[in-house]
């Protein structure tokens, strides 16, 4: 199997086995849908981890960001920047690289946490003269 395709499993594995599961992690802005998750980045196997150029980390979050065409549904180039806050207010600067499989595009950010803290995530998503902004919380697991 392809690297890429063994992450993208690894991602939608994670996506299974988040807390939040039971309600879809996408939001529909302006024409675009955007799926989003972040998880541990333990749930990613070794090797998808080093063909994705990932670190395994109990204390690393993975955020996974990917925009469709809300007609077409066809994967979007977009530019994402944007920030993690906590509940204390310290805040973590996202920095997001594209991922291209086939015609799939995924934006990944890695980030460290601690056991059992929650984050309010702010993330601009921009494509030409087309900027939108998605925000969500979610509380993070070491393991």
């Amino acid at each position: 199997m392809h690297p890429l395709l063994k992450l993208i499993s690894a991602l939608l594995l994670a996506l299974l086995l988040t807390p939040n599961a039971q309600a879809e992690q996408k939001k529909q802005l302006g024409n675009w849908d955007v799926h989003y998750i972040a998880f541990n980045s333990t749930f990613l196997t070794p090797e998808v981890a080093r063909a994705a150029n990932l670190s395994r980390n109990k204390s690393n979050a993975i955020i996974n960001i990917s925009v469709l065409d809300s007609q077409s549904q066809q994967a979007q180039q977009v530019v994402i920047s944007g920030i993690a806050r906590n509940l204390l207010g310290q805040q973590r600067e996202l920095t997001f690289r594209e991922i291209k499989d086939g015609e799939a595009i995924y934006y990944i950010a890695v980030m460290p946490f601690r056991n059992e803290e929650q984050f309010r995530f702010s993330l601009d998503i921009r494509q030409g003269n087309q900027r939108q902004q998605l925000n969500f919380e979610q509380k993070l697991y070491t393991e």
